[in-house]
């Protein structure tokens, strides 16, 4: 059966059992409702707390593609929300929409810059990715701490909160704004000679050198791009509940991030990768935190039943298994297929 090859089989199968398990512990599960002009539901919470995690597995999927890896993401997390609300906080305005304007603009640019960092380390010094990102990994908590003060920053800002729990259109923002990007980089790398590029510098990246491709340039920006992505989801993490706790805010995301990438079908090892693979990988940890939730399990349970899930589908994707679940014809049926063709 074609339909059982395919990468993306199980980690559907896997998000559809959990869909099928919550629908069957409650009915109302896959009910959306609309109040005051906006949608409610599980469905929508999953997507809207899928958001941050979506742009950061948006960067790792790239970075990974590559050959590399960024566990910096969660500090730059961090470090995005706690920039903004410290200068929200210390604004003489801060419900204003220049004010808000100003603070984004400046985590972002910070943001962009530790990608680029990273970029650099990787592509220019030559350092190992792992070792490269673990620097500010450990590093970027202790910056967001400093830029705090080392206490939790609260803040009142209606248009700040916009990002992370305002709508438009009936949606979270949050999910038009990293359903946007999801579908610019696919556009990008999927329609364009960029998504190419990135899997032959992963696949071979002396080859890519030799045959013409500026593998440099591409790892640098792959890596820029997601330290730009990880600040944008500290904003939202950190609008969500209009406070920059530098300790906690983000903390563990990279790993997430790796796994929904995992789950996705895209090799640690670089080369092809599959940013739908990503994004169901995403609802499946998600959907997963839900489930845990809505059963009464304790919170720190969850990643327990993530390694659970992720070990079931990395199984079910092993070359060696799809081998032996793939139902293979007889000759003689091969045969007469052939010559009928």
């Amino acid at each position: 059966m074609a339909i059982v090859r395919h990468r993306l089989f199980w980690p559907v199968v896997a998000l559809l059992a959990l869909i099928v398990a919550n629908t069957l512990s409650t009915p109302t599960f896959l009910t959306i409702r609309v109040q005051d002009g906006h949608l409610f539901g599980a469905l929508i919470d999953i997507l809207r707390n899928s958001s941050p995690l979506i742009l950061v597995a948006l960067g790792m999927t790239l970075v990974i593609a590559t050959r590399g890896i960024d566990l910096s993401v969660g500090a730059v997390v961090a470090i995005s929300g706690a920039v903004a609300l410290s200068f929200i906080a210390s604004s003489s305005q801060p419900g204003a929409v220049s004010t808000v304007l100003i603070a984004i603009a400046i985590a972002l640019a910070l943001s962009l810059v530790l990608g680029t960092w990273n970029g650099f380390l990787v592509s220019v010094v030559g350092i190992q990715p792992i070792i490269a990102t673990l620097v500010l990994m450990t590093a970027g908590r202790g910056i967001a701490m400093l830029i705090t003060g080392g206490e939790i920053t609260t803040i009142n800002s209606p248009p700040y909160k916009t990002i992370g729990s305002g709508f438009w259109l009936g949606l979270p923002v949050s999910i038009l704004i990293a359903g946007t990007l999801f579908a610019l980089v696919a556009v990008l790398t999927r329609r364009t000679a960029l998504g190419m590029l990135i899997e032959s510098v992963g696949i071979n990246p002396g080859a890519s050198r030799l045959a013409g491709v500026r593998s440099r340039s591409i790892v640098w920006t792959v890596y820029a791009l997601t330290g730009l992505f990880a600040g944008i989801a500290g904003l939202m993490m950190s609008s969500n509940v209009m406070a920059a706790d530098a300790n906690n805010v983000g903390l563990f995301i990279e790993l997430d991030a790796i796994l929904a990438v995992v789950i996705g079908g895209t090799s640690l090892a670089g080369g092809k990768f599959s940013l739908g693979g990503t994004l169901i990988g995403v609802f499946i940890i998600q959907t997963l935190s839900l489930t845990v939730t809505i059963l009464g399990i304790s919170p720190s349970i969850t990643p327990l039943f993530k390694a659970l899930v992720v070990i079931a589908v990395c199984l079910l994707q092993a070359p060696i298994v799809r081998a032996k679940l793939t139902v293979r014809r007889p000759p003689a049926a091969r045969a007469t297929a052939e010559v009928a063709a």
